[in-house]
């Protein structure tokens, strides 16, 4: 690990915005803030909404600009990047943003019970490889039902076709109700006021897909707690690039 890292490792132990749990040290303890993020860390009762492989955290801290009646918690496993946005955080005064470094396969044990009201799923890895480890897939979204409320709000914000196309036939097969999609979302009209303000707010790597020409994506959908939720079995054309102009993922054409 870089000097630089380790440095910024140091400075967010003294951040008190941040909370540092992967899941090496949760192997034997649990988090004693779960259920607790109101009382303890917020101190209000307003919404928690998280946002899930935040990076350096530019929606995170965005959106809690945008919404101050709202609390947000940026999560990553990657804390290098992290540390920009809970330093932005903490230097602009915003006390409605926290920040957990842990890995999203047991973010279960940081919420309790309907503790969250909404989901923020920014340019994720679409996995093509692996449908488990996709955070649209069947396991996932079973796994956030544990704490989000009954129908709590998912958005999915995306520049990869497969993850987009995927997750759409997936909402489809489990008739989880849609409530926008769009494969263009900054040539797309009739979005409501909250998505229209949301709309400023474009992270690094947002910026450097868009200047490649490549279409943003946006769902939106509601997770209901009943009904069992299968994965399709459609097989779905990858995406023909990666980040950093590579060439794509997979010698195959096609991936369920």
């Amino acid at each position: 690990m870089g000097k630089g890292k380790l440095e910024k490792f140091a400075e967010m132990d003294t951040f008190e915005n941040v909370f540092q749990f992967p899941f090496s040290q949760m192997k034997d303890q649990s988090f004693d803030m779960r259920g607790r993020w109101h009382e303890d860390y917020f101190r209000n009762d307003n919404p928690i909404v998280l946002e899930l492989g935040c990076g350096k955290g530019e929606y995170t801290v965005g959106l809690a600009k945008l919404f101050p009646d709202m609390n947000f918690v940026g999560v990553d496993i990657k804390g290098a990047r992290m540390w920009t946005g809970a330093k932005q955080a903490l230097a602009e005064g915003l006390h409605n943003v926290a920040f957990l470094r842990t890995n999203i396969e047991i973010i279960d044990r940081f919420f309790a019970e309907d503790e969250v009201r909404e989901l923020w799923l920014t340019f994720s890895d679409p996995q093509m490889k692996s449908p488990r480890k996709r955070l649209t897939s069947s396991y996932f979204l079973q796994r956030y039902r544990r704490f989000l409320v009954d129908g709590g709000i998912i958005h999915l914000k995306t520049d990869s076709n497969f993850l987009f196309t995927y997750t759409s036939l997936l909402l489809e097969h489990n008739a989880v109700p849609v409530i926008e999609k769009t494969d263009d979302l900054y040539h797309t009209g009739g979005l409501d006021d909250q998505t229209q303000r949301i709309l400023n707010i474009q992270t690094y790597y947002e910026s450097m897909w868009m200047a490649r020409g490549l279409n943003i994506k946006y769902l939106k959908f509601a997770l209901p707690h009943e009904g069992t939720l299968e994965e399709p079995d459609v097989e779905i054309e990858l995406d023909d690039y990666r980040s950093y102009h590579r060439t794509k993922r997979s010698s195959l054409e096609k991936a369920k």
